[in-house]
Parts: structure tokens; sequence; C-alpha cells
């Protein structure tokens, strides 16, 4: 079974999905920080794909991304460093990256290296929901790899319930209409959006991402879904840090700790 499907049999609320982007702040952080997102709790981890020219990504991410790409990140790299984490840790991993880059390596080599690597799920903000269902599914099965869309406020409930439909892995509920990174806390507005949400029954695991940076929002979102995705604000954790280790474990506990 899918490290991802056995995570969501297992728990089903309070997961916490920590992003970063692999090859950042040093080429060779990724390994690192995997070993220590897992020792310090985190449910699953989504790792970046460093990529040029990443519209979903707000200023934090775009110059991780840039910075890893500077250090010499590859694909080929990542698959490599991915494979040598999964000796020591069985927390699903999920790659986002952009439909653009599996193209240019080829789609089946892709997934196949994806799947030797053990990466579990696959988000892909520029897939286009057709290209999916008459394509890539296919590949994507093949390999066992499950596939998150993505959900906005501006998405309509019949779009919602179809991508709830195709969606092997979870629903990636991005809470505002903004890139990553921009957060003011949790609106009202937001809520309401959260509960539309909930209220339609989807039959995948619901995380909810963008502007989640502390205790106190993740703590909120699990109140409307499975879980929630932190992303930009562990970036920041890492700018200048020499120990990563210590500044993740640290970050993850912030995260995690108990309600006073």
């Amino acid at each position: 079974m899918n490290r991802l499907s056995k995570l969501f049999k297992a728990k089903d609320k309070d997961l916490l999905n920590v992003y970063f982007t692999a090859g950042y702040p040093e080429l060779n952080s990724t390994e690192t920080i995997i070993r220590s997102l897992a020792d310090a709790g985190a449910d699953l981890i989504e790792v970046g794909v460093p990529y040029s020219d990443p519209m979903a990504d707000g200023e934090t991410i775009q110059k991780s991304s840039m910075k890893a790409l500077q250090n010499g990140m590859t694909l080929d790299t990542l698959f490599a460093q991915l494979s040598s984490a999964r000796t020591y840790t069985e927390v699903p991993l999920v790659l986002m990256g952009y439909f653009n880059q599996v193209m240019q390596y080829g789609p089946d080599r892709f997934c196949k290296a994806a799947q030797e690597a053990g990466v579990d799920g696959l988000i892909l903000p520029d897939l286009p929901v057709f290209e999916y269902e008459q394509e890539f599914r296919a590949i994507a099965e093949k390999y066992d790899l499950q596939v998150t869309f993505l959900i906005t406020p501006q998405t309509t409930d019949d779009r919602i319930k179809k991508i709830g439909a195709l969606s092997t892995g979870f629903i990636y509920v991005v809470s505002s209409s903004s890139i990553t990174g921009s957060s003011s806390g949790i609106s009202a507005e937001q809520k309401a959006y959260f509960a539309r949400i909930a209220a339609l029954d989807l039959p995948q695991p619901r995380l909810i991402g963008f502007g989640i940076s502390d205790a106190e929002s993740f703590r909120t979102a699990c109140e409307y879904a499975n879980g929630a995705i932190i992303g930009s604000a562990f970036i920041r954790a890492l700018a200048g840090k020499q120990d990563v280790a210590e500044a993740t474990a640290s970050f993850v506990n912030g995260v995690l700790e108990p309600v006073a």
C-alpha cells in the first residue's frame, strides 16, 4: 500500500505536511531536512523541485528555488538524495513541482525514477485536468504515485467535486487566491470557504495550504480539514542557519506545541 494511503488510514486529523525546497539552503541539505522533519513529527513531507518559473510560489520560495538551482540541484541529484533519505524514514514523501519539468524529463521516466527514489505522491499545479485524464493518470498509477490537485476559493463546486473524484492523493485546499507566503492570519471569509469545502464531503483527505505559518494557524486550519501545509514560514526559518537539523526540529516543535 502507498505510504500516503497508510498514513490517511491511520490518522485523519491534525496532519502536518511541511514543504521545503530541495537543495536549499545547501545542495546537500535535502537529506538532513527530511530526516529532521521525520524525527520531529511531521506526518508527511513535501519536497519542492527547484524551477526557474514557479508560477504558484511567492518570493520566499522563489528565492529558495533560485538558490537551489545555483547550488547545482538537478532532478537526477534530487532522486539520488531521496533514495538515500528513504533508507532511514517511512514518512510519506510528495514531490511538488511543475508539469513542464515532468514533460522535459519524460513522464514515464520521471514517474519511474520517482517511484524508485521512494516518492509517494505528486503535486503539479500546472497539470491540466484533461491531460491528467487522457495521459498522465495511467502513468502515475503504473508507478503507484498519488496525484494531488489544488482548489482555490474561486474553484466552483462542480469542479471541486470533479477534482475530488480524480485526485488519488489528498486535496490541496489553497487558503486564498494569493501566491504562497502571503498571510495575515486566517480570516472569517477563509473559514467560511473552508467550511464550504468540508460540506462537500469529498472522498479524499483535505490539507489546507498557503498562509499557514505557526501553531495558531495550523490548529485553526486543522479545525476545517484533515491537516495543513506549511512552506514559506519553514523556508524563512532555515535562512542563514548553520545547523539546519536544529532549525528544523525547533520549527516543527513550535508548530506542534500543545495548546496552553
